[in-house]
C-alpha cells in the first residue's frame, strides 16, 4: 500500500499519528504541501490513497491517478481543492474530519482581532526596534460582531464573543436556533444583513461559488466606516485588490487573516505591506492539540475505509 502524505503540520507536529501511521507497514511518500495541479500531476498515478491538506487535486489528477487510487483522506474539512464532482463520479470516496479543530481556530480569530484593535503587531515590532510607539486602540465591548457561517467554529467565536461583552450577529443556511438562544445570537436573513450591520465581520463559511468573492468592492461600500473584517476560512471569499484599496483608504479600520488567495504568497502581495493588516501563514489549527485531533481523525479515517471497518466521514457519499 502506497500512500502520498502532504500536510506539513502532520508531519511536522509530534503526536500518536506517526506511531500508528508507521506500524500499518504501508509505504509512506512525503512531501511539502500545499503542492500545485503540476507537482500533484507529476506524483499521480502509483499511490493507494492520498491523505492531504490543500493540495491542489483537480480533475485530471484524479484521472491520471487511475486506476491505482483507491481513496483520499483530507486533513482538515475545507474541500474546495478537490473536484469532488470527478471523485463521485470515478468513485473515489473523499475523507474529511469535521469537529476536531473549532476551537483552536476560534481562538486564532479572537488574536487576530485583538492584534488589530490594540495595534498589538504594529507596536511590538517598533519596540523590537527601539521604538515606543504608542498608538491609542479600541475595545471590543459592546461592538457588534456579525458571524458568516454559524458552524463548529462560528458558534466558538460567537462563545467567545459573548465573553467579551460583544453584541453577535450571525447567518447560515442551517441556523442552530437552540444555540442562538442559549447564547444570545441574533439570525440575519441574509449575509447581507450581517455586512451592513457589524462593526466586525468575522468569515466562516466554505468557500463555494455563493460565497468566491462575497467581500468585494460593492459589498464593501455597504459596510460601516472603519469595519474590521476577519478571515479564517478562504482567502478567495475576500477580493484582494478590493479589500487593499478599503484598508488603504481607509473604509476598512482593519482586515485579520490567515489565508490568503494565494499560498504561500509572493513576496509582493499587496495585502503583506497593506496598512491595519495582519496575515498570519494559515497556522489558525495549527497547535499542539489540533494537530494530532486532526491527524489521528485523517489516519483513521484512511484505515478504516481501506479495511471496511469501523467509521469514517466521508464528504461525497461514495461511501
Amino acid at each position: 500500500m502506497r500512500i502520498l502524505l502532504t500536510t506539513c503540520s502532520y508531519q511536522d507536529t509530534p503526536g500518536p499519528h506517526h506511531q500508528l501511521m508507521e506500524s500499518q507497514g504501508w509505504e509512506i511518500v512525503r512531501e511539502r504541501g500545499p503542492l500545485s495541479e503540476a507537482r500533484m500531476l507529476e506524483l499521480a498515478g502509483d499511490f493507494d490513497a492520498f491523505l492531504c491538506g490543500d493540495d491542489a487535486i483537480t480533475r485530471a489528477v484524479i484521472e491520471k491517478s487511475l486506476p491505482r487510487l483507491k481513496i483520499i483522506s483530507k486533513y482538515g474539512i475545507g474541500l474546495d481543492k478537490i473536484d469532488l464532482p470527478a471523485t463521485k463520479e470515478h468513485k473515489i470516496p473523499v475523507l474529511f474530519t469535521p469537529g476536531v479543530n473549532h476551537t483552536t481556530v476560534a481562538e486564532h480569530t479572537f488574536g487576530l482581532l485583538i492584534g488589530i484593535t490594540k495595534h498589538i503587531v504594529t507596536t511590538a515590532a517598533a519596540a523590537r526596534h527601539g521604538e515606543w510607539l504608542r498608538l491609542t486602540g479600541h475595545e471590543i465591548w459592546g461592538k457588534t460582531i456579525g458571524i458568516v457561517g454559524l458552524g463548529r467554529i462560528g458558534k466558538e467565536v460567537a462563545i467567545r464573543a459573548r465573553a467579551f461583552g460583544m453584541k453577535v450577529i450571525a447567518c447560515d443556511p442551517y441556523f442552530d436556533e437552540a444555540f442562538a438562544a442559549a447564547h444570545e445570537v441574533t439570525r440575519c436573513a441574509t449575509m447581507d444583513e450581517v455586512l451592513t450591520q457589524s462593526d466586525v465581520v468575522s468569515l466562516h463559511c466554505f468557500l463555494s461559488d455563493e460565497t468566491r468573492g462575497l467581500i468585494r468592492t460593492s459589498k464593501i461600500e455597504e459596510m460601516k466606516d472603519g469595519v474590521i473584517i476577519l478571515n479564517c476560512a478562504r482567502g478567495e471569499i475576500v477580493e484582494t485588490a478590493d479589500i487593499v484599496a478599503a484598508l488603504h483608504r481607509g473604509k476598512v479600520g482593519g482586515y485579520g487573516a490567515d489565508v490568503l488567495d494565494v499560498e504561500p504568497p509572493p513576496a509582493d502581495h499587496p495585502l503583506l505591506s497593506a496598512p491595519n493588516c495582519v496575515i498570519t501563514p494559515h497556522i489558525g489549527s495549527r497547535t499542539y492539540e489540533s494537530v494530532p485531533r486532526q491527524a489521528m481523525k485523517s489516519l483513521t479515517n484512511l484505515i478504516n475505509a481501506l479495511s471496511g471497518e469501523g467509521e469514517c466521514n466521508c464528504a461525497n457519499g461514495v461511501i
